[in-house]
């Protein structure tokens, strides 16, 4: 697993990418099948621990991971100290079409985000992609900057069962596939 080694993927033209949040140390098994069938991996925050990273295998290796407000080095293994420390709180992805801003989302309120205050703090991007709220939704409602949620992944708070969403490019066209599995 490469982890936030690589960001500018502008150079493919079709490419899948996994999105994933809040597994808070468990990744449901549905979930790691799903990432090995895409070209990367994105977990926006709330981890929970390095296996949780190790066991994410998408095609070309490349995980992107952001800091939740759970991913604190006392909520994690001391062997793990360095690696929870180092993770951002953001991240841009650079993909054919546009940039994607990877947050946890609780920086812009602790219960429920607002899409509005997301994108303004990401002006630049194509999609906004958090976490945080374990609410699966997809924003369409700005045509130009999309804003995402995937919804929790593990089995925390989980809504009727872990969820991700796939976001799918060819080319300039980004397609969202809406995966939930039961509990």
């Amino acid at each position: 697993m490469l982890l936030n080694q690589q960001t500018d993927f502008s150079s493919v033209s079709e490419i899948k990418v996994a999105i994933i949040s809040d597994t808070h140390n468990e990744l449901a098994p549905e979930i790691v099948q799903t990432i090995t069938e895409c070209d990367i991996a994105v977990h926006a925050g709330d981890i929970g621990c390095s296996d949780v990273l190790e066991i994410m295998q998408p095609r070309l290796g490349h995980v992107l991971a952001v800091a939740g407000n759970n991913d604190k080095p006392y909520l994690w293994e001391f062997k793990d100290w360095n690696l929870v420390k180092n993770l951002p709180h953001h991240i841009e992805l650079i993909l054919p079409g546009g940039k994607v801003s990877i947050e946890h989302g609780h920086l812009h309120d602790m219960y429920k985000p607002l899409h509005s205050d997301l994108r303004a703090a990401h002006p630049d991007s194509r999609l906004v992609i958090y976490g945080h709220t374990h609410i699966q939704v997809i924003d369409t409602d700005e045509p130009q900057q999309h804003v995402l949620n995937p919804g929790a992944s593990g089995y925390t708070r989980n809504k009727g069962g872990p969820s991700c969403i796939i976001l799918g490019i060819n080319g300039n066209n980004w397609d969202y596939q809406v995966l939930n599995f039961s509990s």
